[in-house]
């Protein structure tokens, strides 16, 4: 930890509102309590809590014009700063010695709990902000590099939470007079860091403002991690335009770019700092790309989120770059779009154009690879707006496989594509190696399984949701030959008519289900009450409808010519009440279908 001062921006660091802070940790580094006390984040911390017990008038702030009625309040910050830098090395009864002065605030009994108090809620206070940290490698480290810098990143971001706890413990210690009984390992450092490096990309000249832009190499999350966004909803449809308005002005020093793997495409995803929440949580959704993969190189996919928007219509456009090939996004900076399904939805409509491009057929859906304990194997695919019960009926399927099933792999749960290969089959395409599902329509068992990785989004608001990785990058690329494919239709009830699991007879029957892409709507997005979405896609597949009838006609075909089933399944989500039940239905029935499915020669 010697060498941790590897560069610093300008501006140790930046507070966003109240709520987060990104601090350039090589700008403030410390090694002790004392100088942890004496840097200007603390400072500013400091001032920032003092000035909020004021406003709420709170027992400790009064308690402190109570017994030193001669401070200004100015004053008090520094008053109370000299009184934690003092106990960080002495008991309050030494202090009292040195400096009668502070005997007003550390009697023994009552007004010594007063200030424990104060120290807990500082320290409270400092928790609840949501803080980012970045540390930078030097222009040109390299891959090389990367080893080096990966150590002094992680240690670093070790070191700070530890540096915290302990100098917090101190300060309780010492005015208690006695170690604590209980312990409690809290993240008290970084909710999420990262490590940054200017690498040389190949620009074209309408991104040139990016060009030098740090990109993040290495991401660092203490999960259960809670974070809240003003919208907790998507609104809007994602506008094709013929190219960027004009030239794009940005400050490179505002903004980052997490370069992600989506599917196969490498996607340049750069955000400006105030979304610094979103965009990290991308963490937990797409592989990161290697340094290779941006070195010298030109994207495929380019997201500009939060551009100052001259000329917009939309909050969210895009264009295809005829010139460099590149499908690039644009999202106007604005309150109303930080919400995380921005950031993924946009960046899977750039994948799905990019698909449409290439002949393969982008699918809003899921797909998995389930293994039976009794022997054989299929691959499964659910297609399905926001809020049609295609992750839900998936948690459904892992809730029964310990009885029935030896391994489910997700290959992915709402984005991928089907291609029609070289053997004649159609086969799967994923895009993301984690899932961002609604976490009222989750298991409450699963759920708890897996808090320990996830990101949780406004939970105590509807439509609240977890950001959890699910697979590995490798299957999600692979490409697995589909068996069978369903439309997840979440309206309508069971009968005699309408069973859970229905197959289709002629591909022009099924193609005219999916092209309608009927649903009830869940709260997910702005819509209300029965909707339609062409092909349940609104991202990429609407925009480019002609191409996408052509494509879709074929892989179809092909479909039905190779013994791929192709139906729907009536996971009933959109109906109150049915929400754990009609996906549990649906699994339960998809078993029997598995069963005989896996009876097929070569199973």
């Amino acid at each position: 930890m010697q060498n941790i001062p590897i560069a610093a921006k300008k501006n140790p660091f930046t507070l966003i509102g109240d709520q987060k802070i990104i601090i350039d940790y090589a700008a403030i580094y410390c090694r002790t309590p004392q100088e942890l006390l004496k840097s200007t984040l603390f400072l500013e911390i400091l001032t920032r809590f003092i000035r909020r017990i004021e406003e709420k008038r709170t027992p400790g702030y009064l308690f402190l014009r109570e017994r030193r009625p001669d401070l200004k309040p100015e004053a008090i910050p520094d008053f109370v700063l000299r009184l934690l830098r003092l106990l960080v090395g002495h008991s309050a009864e030494e202090i009292i010695a040195l400096n009668p002065d502070y005997g007003s605030v550390l009697n023994v009994g009552n007004d010594r709990e007063w200030i424990y108090e104060l120290r807990r809620d500082l320290y409270n206070y400092w928790r609840r902000i949501e803080r980012y940290i970045f540390l930078e490698m030097p222009h040109g480290s390299g891959q090389k590099s990367i080893d080096i810098y990966h150590d002094q990143f992680m240690s670093g971001c070790e070191d700070l939470r530890a540096l915290i706890l302990r100098t917090n413990r101190l300060i309780g210690e010492h005015l208690s007079g006695k170690d604590p009984k209980v312990y409690r390992q809290l993240p008290a450092g970084a909710n999420m860091a990262m490590l940054l490096e200017r690498i040389d990309w190949k620009c074209p000249s309408f991104l040139q403002a990016f060009r030098d832009v740090e990109f993040i190499r290495i991401t660092l999350i203490e999960p259960p991690l809670i974070l809240y966004s003003k919208s907790n909803t998507r609104k809007g449809t994602f506008l094709e335009i013929p190219g960027p308005h004009g030239p794009i002005t940005v400050d490179p020093s505002e903004w980052f770019c997490f370069p992600a793997k989506v599917g196969e495409l490498t996607a340049f995803i750069f955000f400006h700092l105030d979304y610094i929440a979103q965009a990290l949580s991308l963490s937990n959704l797409f592989e990161l790309a290697e340094y290779d993969d941006i070195n010298g190189k030109t994207p495929d996919l380019a997201v500009l989120f939060g551009v100052p928007g001259e000329g917009m219509k939309e909050y969210t456009e895009f264009f295809e770059d005829r010139q460099s090939g590149i499908i690039t996004g644009m999202v106007k900076r604005s309150a109303d779009v930080g919400y995380f399904g921005y950031f993924k939805k946009m960046t899977l409509t750039l994948h799905n154009v990019a698909m449409l491009n290439r002949g393969r057929l982008p699918l809003h859906g899921a797909m998995v690879h389930i293994k039976l304990k009794a022997g054989g194997y299929a691959n499964i695919v659910l297609v399905g707006d926001s809020g049609a019960g295609k992750s839900e009926t998936l948690e459904a399927l892992r809730t029964i496989a310990d009885e029935y099933f030896s391994d489910i792999k997700v290959i992915f749960d709402d984005m991928g594509s089907l291609a029609i290969k070289e053997d004649g089959r159609v086969h799967g395409y994923g895009t993301e190696i984690g899932a961002f599902v609604r976490l009222d329509d989750l298991h409450p068992k699963y759920a708890y399984e897996e808090v320990d990785r996830s990101i949780f989004i406004n939970p105590d608001r509807k439509n609240a949701r977890l950001i959890m990785p699910i697979t590995a990058y490798h299957h999600v690329v692979m490409g697995y030959p589909v068996d069978m494919l369903f439309y997840a239709n979440n309206y309508e009830h069971l009968g005699d008519d309408k069973p859970a699991v229905e197959f289709f007879s002629r591909a022009d029957e099924a193609l005219q289900v999916f092209r309608d892409g009927s649903r009830l709507a869940k709260g997910t997005t702005d819509e209300k009450g029965l909707v339609r979405t062409y092909f349940a896609n609104p991202f990429g597949a609407q925009q480019r409808e002609a191409k996408h009838e052509k494509v879709a006609a074929a892989v179809f075909a092909r479909m039905f010519e190779t013994g791929v089933k192709v139906g729907q399944v009536r996971t009933r989500l959109g109906i109150p009440g049915f929400e754990q039940e009609g996906p549990k239905a649906v699994a339960e029935k998809l078993y029997e279908v598995l069963k005989e499915l896996a009876k097929r020669p070569g199973r």
